[in-house]
């Protein structure tokens, strides 16, 4: 990590917990950068997340105020702190099982209710820290240790989810193109409004493992095989689109 990103890091936590070949601390990166560029400092943030890989992000290396809630609760954590102190920027961090399975009816009220918190999902599929069970974005025929012939089920489509839900700003990126991924942050970092972000996440460990793509650079290589650049909140064919849906008019930057 650079220097000028170092001094946001708590010492104690590192090394970091994650798996290696894990992308969350490309995804980490990019957060902070997408931070500096927007103009914000620590001290104009706060941190919430719930339980999962992904929440490890701010809690515990951000240097700043962290929320750690329970499982599935981060985003109403969020809107008590938005509605308690307006002027901070208020950023939920966390993962697809903790936000769109045990925390999905928070996070589509509150991309109903258009509320101006920013909320990062970390999608690697399944649930990664609590024992790679199938989760609400796991594909069809993906194996987990709970579908080990074979997920029956579709998959969310976490993004169209949101945006229908009446968000006015959301976005899909992926962390094998972290400078389009640390942009689409920063534009929700200076949105005004709901704002969602998911990132594609690999996990070598849980996912890759029973799926027999293990290796993390393969991972890497199969993410850009099947994800397109475009409108994600459009129809992609047999693709992942990466991009930003369309805002509506009500949407405004800060």
């Amino acid at each position: 990590m650079p220097k000028t990103l170092l001094k946001h890091i708590r010492k104690k936590a590192m090394p970091t917990p994650f798996c290696a070949g894990c992308g969350l601390g490309i995804l980490m990166q990019a957060i902070l950068r997408a931070i500096e560029n927007s103009g914000r400092s620590m001290s104009d943030m706060v941190f919430v997340s719930g339980i999962g890989c992904t929440a490890w992000i701010p809690s515990p290396h951000f240097n700043a105020d962290t929320l750690h809630t329970p499982h599935g609760r981060p985003v109403a954590f969020a809107t008590g702190v938005k509605l308690a102190m307006p002027e901070k920027t208020v950023m939920v961090i966390s993962g697809d099982g903790d936000l769109a399975s045990i925390g999905g009816n928070h996070l589509i009220h509150a991309a109903r209710r258009d509320l101006d918190i920013t909320v990062i999902c970390g999608n690697n599929l399944l649930y990664g820290m609590t024992g790679g069970q199938v989760g609400p974005t796991t594909p069809i025929g993906a194996k987990t240790s709970t579908t080990p012939r074979g997920n029956r089920n579709r998959a969310f489509d976490l993004t169209k989810l949101v945006y229908g839900a009446g968000a006015s700003y959301a976005a899909r990126e992926s962390v094998a193109y972290p400078k389009r991924l640390t942009r689409a942050i920063e534009g929700a970092i200076r949105h005004t409004g709901f704002a969602f972000v998911e990132s594609l996440v690999w996990c070598p460990t849980q996912y890759g493992r029973r799926n027999r793509i293990s290796d993390p650079v393969e991972m890497l290589k199969q993410n850009k095989q099947v994800t397109r650049f475009g409108d994600p909140g459009r129809p992609g064919g047999n693709k992942i689109v990466l991009g930003v849906a369309g805002q509506p008019s009500k949407g405004k930057q800060k």
